[in-house]
This record gives structure tokens, C-alpha cells and sequence, in this order.
């Protein structure tokens, strides 16, 4: 089986498990819904989408930073806005293909700044480490403020009493179980195609990749700044939730603890599916039902706070992708 063809299996899942989401998200939406919705959006502040969006922009700055600190040790200084413009450019090309985004900024970046491409993609992997670290700590703190909350989100899905249990299993969808015994059959036939030397040379290139991340991490002379730009990236997420609330005037009475709470079931929906579609609304409306807020609303500011943060990524993305050759055009006196 061709990596492509596996590449577009990969993603009609996932972009299907995504759609499943935003079904279930809008299926039971009533007229008094609909009207509760309308409502809610026209009295909205929306002039709040514009600091959201500058503290989005700014935390893709800090990551730009960021990953520019895990190359010094590798003897590459690229230039902040090459570096800043192939974040972004990552971050719209994950919007269609997860994953590839990342493929797409080491191979712009490697293109303009004469980086191996290889080499980035080891500290890509380290961050994505370092990433994944600081989401279980956000779901700690969020657990450790808010004991049982997670239990009472798991409780609408899966309810706990027997008669709840057997009437919602027998309404879980075909889909979800179909779904994940087809990926098993898909992985299980997929590795038997390939044959045992190629496992090993894969596995070769994915050890070599890690270890040259690992090692970046290792000889960081400024590691306390690294921290500090993480912390400040993480802390950026949860102030633009934050700020989210006070969109609506339903939900202007929420603090740090729900917005830790939706920036973890963000994060969750933003993995789940493509660009968070469907997952990411589906998610944020689920944790804020728990808090009492009517469906109606939980539904609108869920599907606004995705609509900001794909807003920031399509346009800051496409900006990107104009401005990088600009950029490095007028830079270049040779080309002139």
C-alpha cells in the first residue's frame, strides 16, 4: 500500500470522526435553540475577537522563538520572520492534512535558511514532547481544582446506572465501532505489506531524528528562556479562552477554572479531527453544559472559539504563504 494512499486513508478518517462530531454537536439543535443562538450572537461582543486573535498570533511568535532556541545547538540561526512565516504556513496546512504541516515548515524553512530538513524534524518531535507534557500538567491543575469534573463529563456520554447504560450503548453509533476496528484492520494490513527491512530503516530514521532532538534539548545554553517562552505559549491559550467568555454575557461570570477547562477539552477536540472540526465546538459545548449554561449558548461559544482560532490560522496562514517569497526575494540582492 503507497504512503499517499495511506496518507488519504489516514485523513478521511480522521476528517470523518470530525464531521461525527459537529453531527453530534448539531443534531438535537431545536427552535428554541436556534432562537437562544441568534440571540446570544447578536448581543455578543464580537469586537473581542481582536485581542484573541493578537494573543493567538503572538503565541505562534513565542513559538517561532521557541523552536529557534532548539536549532542554536545545532549550529543554525534562522531568521525570526522565515522562522515565523513557516510556523504559520504549518498551522494552515494542518487545517487540511494533520501532520503535514509540520513536514510543510521544515521543508520551507530548510528551503530559505539552507537548514537539513532532517535535523528539524528532530526538534519538531521534541517540542511536540514538550507539548504533550504541559497539556497533562493543564489537566492535572484542571482536575486538581476541580475534583470530578472529568467523571461528570464522562457520566453524559457513558451514565453510570444500568438502565442509562444499556439505553445509551444501544444508541452509540455504528460509525465509532466500525471505525476503530476498520483502522485495526488498515494498520494490521498496512505493516504486513511492508517488508522487515524497511521497518528497520524506518525505525533507524525515526531513532536518528529523536536523538538529534534530544540532544538539541541537552546543549541548550538558554533554557530558562525555553521554559519561560512555553509557559508563556500555554498561558497565552487560556487568557484568549478566558477573554472568550466575556463574548457572551451568559457566560461573563466564568474564570481561570473553566477557561482551564476548555482550553483542555480544546486541546483534546484540536488533536481529534482536522483542524478541530467538529470535535473542538463538540467538546467546549459538553464541559460548559456541566457549569449549568443552557445548550444553546454552550453550543454558539463553542463554534465561536473555533471560528476565532481557524480564523487565525486561514488568515495569518495565507498571509504567510504570499509574504515568505516576498520576503525573501527583496532580501536577497541577487534576485533583484
Amino acid at each position: 500500500m503507497s504512503k499517499r494512499l495511506i496518507t488519504i486513508l489516514q485523513y478521511m478518517f480522521f476528517l470523518g470522526l470530525g464531521l461525527f462530531f459537529a453531527w453530534l454537536s448539531l443534531k438535537n439543535v431545536g427552535q428554541t435553540d436556534r432562537l437562544q443562538i441568534q440571540k446570544s450572537l447578536a448581543e455578543s461582543r464580537q469586537w473581542l475577537i481582536a485581542p484573541v486573535f493578537l494573543m493567538l498570533v503572538v503565541s505562534h511568535y513565542l513559538r517561532a522563538l521557541r523552536w529557534r532556541l532548539l536549532l542554536e545547538p545545532l549550529g543554525h540561526h534562522p531568521g525570526i520572520l522565515n522562522t515565523f512565516f513557516a510556523v504559520l504556513i504549518g498551522y494552515l496546512v494542518n487545517l487540511g492534512v494533520p501532520r503535514l504541516g509540520e513536514v510543510a515548515k521544515c521543508t520551507l524553512l530548510a528551503r530559505y535558511e539552507k537548514v537539513p530538513a532532517e535535523q528539524l524534524i528532530g526538534t519538531i518531535i521534541i517540542e511536540r514532547v514538550i507539548d504533550a507534557l504541559i497539556l497533562l500538567l493543564v489537566f492535572a491543575l484542571t482536575i486538581g481544582l476541580q475534583p470530578g469534573l472529568y467523571y461528570q463529563l464522562l457520566n453524559t456520554f457513558f451514565p453510570t446506572s444500568p438502565s442509562q447504560t444499556s439505553s445509551s450503548l444501544s444508541r452509540v453509533p455504528l460509525l465509532i465501532v466500525s471505525g476503530i476496528a476498520g483502522s485495526f484492520i488498515f494498520y494490521w494490513f498496512a505493516i504486513k505489506k511492508r517488508t522487515l527491512q524497511e521497518l528497520k530503516q524506518a525505525a533507524k530514521i525515526i531513532l536518528q531524528r529523536f536523538y538529534a532532538g534530544i540532544a538539541s534539548i541537552g546543549a541548550l545554553k538558554r533554557r530558562f528562556l525555553f521554559i519561560t517562552l512555553t509557559l508563556c505559549i500555554w498561558s497565552l491559550y487560556l487568557l484568549a479562552g478566558y477573554i472568550g467568555f466575556f463574548a457572551f454575557e451568559e457566560t461573563a461570570g466564568y474564570g481561570l477554572q473553566e477557561a482551564l477547562t476548555i482550553l483542555s477539552a480544546g486541546s483534546v477536540g484540536m488533536i481529534a479531527s482536522p483542524g478541530g472540526i467538529g470535535a473542538y465546538a463538540f467538546l467546549i459545548e459538553r464541559s460548559m453544559q456541566l457549569y449549568g449554561l443552557p445548550h444553546g449558548i454552550a453550543l454558539a461559544f463553542g463554534w465561536l472559539l473555533w471560528l476565532a482560532q481557524t480564523g487565525v490560522t486561514l488568515i495569518t496562514g495565507v498571509l504567510s504563504f504570499i509574504l515568505l517569497p516576498w520576503f525573501n526575494k527583496k532580501k536577497d540582492p541577487l534576485t533583484e
